[in-house]
């Protein structure tokens, strides 16, 4: 089974951006509403991806990104970036922080599947940081 942690304070994306994966059937998900949440849940259980928002009320998804890469166990961890910050100021800091991946909202259900398609084959490949 493939973990995904879905990390978003909207509850509707994170069951849209589930609804949009729940195709494969190997996809298990964890829901986070925020990026202090997510933190929780990474210290208490293993994932094979995080699904990542940048705006979040209490700690960002920038500010998530750089505690994953800083942890010895989960820097490898592949991380998708899904946002409404479509300028390439925040696309440019999200992967410069260690993000896998960026992709912005609206998005379709093919779309978000084939990125996370990706950024797993690439994580199986050994081509993540």
């Amino acid at each position: 089974m493939t973990e995904i942690l879905v990390v978003d304070d909207s509850k509707v994306m994170r069951e849209m951006i589930v609804a949009c994966l729940r195709a494969v059937e190997d996809f298990t998900f964890t829901h986070a509403a925020s990026g202090l949440e997510a933190i929780e849940k990474l210290a208490l259980k293993s994932f094979d991806l995080v699904v990542l928002d940048l705006n979040m009320p209490d700690i960002g998804g920038f500010e998530v990104i750089e505690f994953v890469r800083g942890q010895d166990k989960l820097k490898r961890l592949p991380i998708l970036v899904v946002t409404t910050r479509g300028d390439e100021g925040s696309r440019s800091r999200a992967l410069g922080a260690g993000a896998s991946q960026f992709m912005t909202k609206p998005f379709t259900p093919d779309a978000i599947l084939a990125n996370v398609q990706s950024v797993l084959r690439q994580d199986a490949a050994g081509f993540h940081e």
